[in-house]
């Protein structure tokens, strides 16, 4: 840790100065430096570095395509936050609303069982609200309105999820048109240039792999946010249609 500070020194002085060539400068270090303090220092510094190299990058790749990509970044996060919330909203205790329901069927009838799920939050309630509501009917119609009411339900739940997909095709998609117009620009430079020099051809090249890094990026992120939703989904599907099978035997068993 005692070179810490000279290692940080010529570090600064070969980024921002220049230094002689017949010039040479020896730094000591005459202080010992406390070692968390040194370690906290650190982080800090490469915390500040990766922002302002993630800025850099941001700016070199055009603010045009990388605008665009961050945009999808932006709004494909804001809808799977939304949808995370209100999936873990939307998750019931199953079994212990089918044994309350069952016992207020046993004791008050259908209106402390609809009470109970009045009570209730979530989609499996709704659709046995909807059952026990068609119950006075017939079994056949309660069983036509829990199945289009879970439709409903599931609809629902799948809300704006295509949004996010939509985001994780095109942010990738972005990144190539990206690639391609920089490709084009050097080429266009070489042709004025009239000369084929590495310089002309490396700037073109840098903004086409920083756009496609940057779409890859947030297509990747939003993919993981995809498929935690589509499986929360599928989770409270199961649920609800095991939901509903209990339902029904509940109902026919109170029908006897």
């Amino acid at each position: 840790m005692k070179r810490l500070f000279p290692i940080l020194a010529i570090a600064f002085m070969m980024a921002f100065g220049s230094v002689s060539a017949t010039t040479n400068t020896v730094i000591t270090a005459s202080t010992i430096v406390n070692p968390l303090q040194d370690d906290t220092s650190s982080d800090d510094v490469e915390s500040l570095g990766f922002h302002q190299e993630l800025k850099k990058r941001f700016i070199e790749g055009g603010p045009g395509f990388m605008g665009i990509v961050l945009l999808c970044l932006i709004l494909g996060l804001a809808i799977a936050i939304e949808r995370i919330i209100f999936l873990n909203l939307s998750t019931t205790n199953t079994k212990k609303l089918t044994e309350d329901v069952e016992n207020a069927l046993s004791s008050g009838g259908l209106d402390a069982a609809k009470e109970v799920c009045r009570n209730t939050k979530g989609p499996i309630a709704s659709i046995f609200y909807q059952g026990l509501d068609r119950a006075n009917e017939d079994l056949e119609s309660a069983e036509k309105a829990v199945v289009a009411y879970g439709g409903v339900q599931m609809g629902q739940l799948e809300k704006n999820v295509s949004w996010i997909s939509l985001f994780i095709a095109l942010a990738p998609m972005l990144g190539f048109m990206g690639t391609v117009i920089g490709m084009i620009q050097a080429f266009d430079k070489i042709e004025a240039a009239g000369d084929m020099q590495p310089s002309l051809v490396a700037g073109g090249i840098k903004v086409a792999l920083l756009t496609t890094v940057f779409g890859l990026v947030v297509a990747i992120i939003l993919q993981v946010f995809y498929n935690y939703i589509i499986a929360k989904i599928d989770s409270i599907v199961n649920n609800m249609e095991d939901a509903s099978i209990t339902l029904m035997d509940i109902l026919v068993k109170n029908k006897k």
